[in-house]
């Protein structure tokens, strides 16, 4: 019988030690998929992405005006690129749904901008939700359906945001690369903004009017995109294609 226990005892701890072993693989293994998108979060596990794991995601922001973002959809179609994630600001979408149709027709992804293009931390709770259900309300009755990505109009956000956001079903995008593109800066500085993108960013270019050298300096980007073998893709695909890091954000 003593014979017995200490063969027996022998296996348990066997077993133990390989489920210690196996536990701390696995736990290694999650520590390192968590830091593969970076993202602001809050205590509750709202968040803001902007970074991926891997690939490249162009985002195009446009809240007024009607002569660049066709020109853009232009170069996008000329250039075979298939993904690329739009955000329409509500009121902007309402004057020009043909625009908004077309972006869906050519299979881009429609995220929201807020409705009027307004600072989300200057806004009271209240106002920023009523902002968020305006836009919703907008994009449903121009038959966009299944919007999950919202980003703050002039880039500006806080915990409020990202809990409010979350409350309406949204997940809240930022940006990695900022091409600086509202500054009109040049072609050549654009382009040399976004050739710092690498594997994992969020790159953000506008399509309002406003910018006016962005649809010259896209097939540049695009060029140094094929240069460096990424592969481009929308942001819920980027999402969708890796775990989540929080950093929290107050």
């Amino acid at each position: 019988m003593n014979f017995f226990f200490v063969l027996n005892g022998k296996s348990l701890k066997s077993v133990v030690l390989i489920l210690i072993a196996a536990f701390f693989t696995a736990w290694f293994l999650y520590i390192e998929n968590l830091a593969q998108i970076p993202v602001f979060s809050t205590k509750d596990g709202s968040k803001a992405i902007y970074r991926g794991e891997k690939d490249l995601a162009l985002t195009f922001n446009i809240g007024w005006g009607d002569e660049k973002a066709e020109p853009i959809l232009d170069t996008l179609k000329k250039e075979n690129v298939k993904a690329a994630t739009f955000f329409l600001a509500g009121s902007w979408a309402e004057r020009h749904p043909d625009i908004v149709s077309r972006i869906v027709k050519e299979g881009y992804e429609i995220g929201i901008l807020g409705y009027d293009y307004e600072d989300y931390k200057d806004l009271e709770d209240a106002k920023i939700a009523k902002d968020i259900s305006k836009a919703q309300v907008a994009f449903k009755k121009l038959n966009v359906k299944e919007i999950k990505l919202l980003r703050a109009p002039t880039g500006h956000f806080d915990e409020r945001t990202l809990k409010i956001a979350n409350r309406y079903g949204y997940t809240v995008v930022h940006w990695k690369i900022d091409s600086k593109d509202w500054q009109n800066p040049g072609v050549d500085k654009i382009v040399e903004n976004v050739n710092k993108a690498g594997k994992g960013d969020i790159i953000l270019l506008h399509a309002s009017d406003a910018a006016k050298q962005t649809a010259k300096a896209l097939p540049l980007i695009l060029a140094d995109i094929r240069q460096k073998g990424l592969k481009l893709v929308s942001v819920s695909e980027m999402i969708a294609n890796g775990e989540v890091q929080s950093k929290e954000i107050r």
